[in-house]
């Protein structure tokens, strides 16, 4: 997993919940990488769900809201540090439809190691996109946390609606239904 990941969150955290915090959960997970993280470096993903298991221990939060507050984080600061990303996308479910053919394109050239879950999309109208999130790290919370953010950066309200998968990868349906009064892609 990308260091810029484990920064981003560890950012999140302190700013969110303190740096006694930070400093408490990073001494209680037993990093093998003692939490020293680089945006450009690779990390394990079990230092990620240490963290956050930890996270939840300390702030007595459940571990799926704390990852998808960290998803809707995470695309807030993607927008402010990747603008370009972003730029000439005018809705919410355009920029989502491009996630797999573009946007990870554009990471992957920025971090050609990095290791992305993949989307299959399918345009049910043109106010409602699904999704299906496959991953062997089961991070949907954090999924649905970045959709929740694309949806708030674009100022747009929908349903999100998640449907598990039962496949080792993930497999998981996001249908993304955009409220009657919001804007059409």
């Amino acid at each position: 997993m990308k260091g810029i990941i484990f920064t981003e969150f560890t950012e999140m955290v302190e700013s969110v919940f303190g740096f006694d915090t930070l400093d408490t959960i990073i001494e209680r997970a037993n990093l093998p990488s003692g939490g020293q993280y680089t945006a450009v470096g690779t990390y394990d993903h079990g230092e990620m769900v240490s963290l956050v298991i930890q996270l939840s221990a300390a702030t007595g939060m459940e571990v799926p809201a704390l990852l998808k507050a960290f998803g809707t984080h995470l695309f807030h600061r993607f927008a402010k540090i990747y603008p370009d990303m972003i730029a000439g996308e005018s809705s919410a479910l355009g920029f989502l439809d491009r996630v797999e053919t573009h946007i990870h394109r554009e990471v992957l050239k920025l971090y050609p190691n990095a290791e992305l879950p993949r989307f299959e999309n399918h345009w049910v109208t043109d106010r409602e996109l699904e999704m299906v999130y496959h991953s062997n790290k089961h991070f949907e919370d954090v999924a649905e946390g970045l959709i929740l953010g694309c949806l708030e950066h674009f100022n747009e309200t929908a349903e999100v609606t998640r449907i598990p998968g039962d496949s080792a990868d993930g497999g998981v349906l996001f249908r993304v239904r955009l409220a009657a009064d919001a804007a059409a892609v």
